[in-house]
């Protein structure tokens, strides 16, 4: 099985840097997809309450006869339940759905412009101190929002997950992030498909006998960033996951980096405030 690399929370707790995400997996199909996952290597499956299909993730651990501790799970309070009551009570069902007592990693998923997001992260803090969160942290959050936790709350996110890409490398977020000790994770990594055609992209996997994910995926770990592509498909993960037995040049780093146009395929943070129905 491929050893998958760990980094350090600024809590100690550890994370596979290489995860699976199951964004947009349909509820149906998501367990068998984790289990797949999980047979081939992966220890980090990162889901949310917005996606609905945490329950799959919960029965494909439990189906796999692998230690909970084993594997990391992150999932994510919905942009509905930031109200303490619903978040606490959502919490829980989180963790009924996960079919477990705790989550490894929850994140606040997107901080919400209309929201008053720290009254919400304070009853996340509360779900780290009862030790039914491994670990805290925020989603789609700039750094004027972190800021703002910083002086009116008391726990340091551990992870700030973030849309990045070579399209989109967001190297001012990632050195704030660093800065303060927030671990960068790194969604949408490939953007959305978009960057696999790139020439330069193209011509660095050429030259390491790999694929355009591979070499794009390999760019995101030598950053320092966990990264968490999404497929459904178990040949692509097998693909995906083989990603260390090689390594990039500093010369092709730097060419992949200089690729950035600052190109969002998902909303700005700053400006996007959907709340689901229910």
């Amino acid at each position: 099985m491929t050893s998958i690399t760990e980094i350090a929370l600024n809590n100690g707790v550890r994370i596979p840097q290489l995860g699976l995400g199951v964004w947009q997996v349909p509820p149906d199909l998501t367990q068998r997809v984790v289990e797949d996952a999980l047979e081939v290597g992966y220890r980090h499956v990162d889901t949310a309450q917005m996606y609905g299909n945490e329950a799959g993730v919960g029965a494909a651990v439990a189906a796999s006869g692998l230690p909970r501790e084993e594997v990391f799970i992150t999932s994510k309070l919905n942009n509905n339940r930031h109200e303490p009551a619903k978040a606490r009570a959502e919490f829980d069902r989180t963790l009924e759905r996960l079919q477990s007592d705790y989550v490894d990693l929850f994140l606040m998923h997107w901080p919400l412009q209309l929201d008053d997001y720290v009254t919400a992260w304070h009853v996340m803090e509360e779900f780290y101190e009862s030790g039914r969160a491994r670990a805290i942290g925020v989603s789609n959050f700039h750094a004027h929002h972190l800021d703002r936790l910083a002086a009116e709350s008391s726990v340091v996110p551990a992870a700030n997950q973030v849309e990045v890409s070579p399209y989109l490398t967001q190297d001012p977020l990632r050195a704030y992030n660093r800065e303060h000790g927030i671990v960068t994770e790194s969604w949408s990594p490939l953007g959305s498909g978009t960057v696999l055609g790139d020439p330069t992209l193209g011509r660095v996997a050429a030259a390491y006998g790999v694929s355009p994910a591979q070499a794009a995926i390999r760019w995101h770990l030598q950053r320092g960033d966990v990264v968490i592509p999404k497929s459904t498909h178990r040949e692509r993960q097998v693909e995906n996951l083989d990603v260390f037995s090689f390594a990039l040049s500093d010369e092709d780093m730097a060419a992949l980096s200089g690729l950035n146009k600052d190109r969002r395929t998902g909303p700005d943070p700053d400006e996007f405030n959907w709340v689901p129905e229910g």
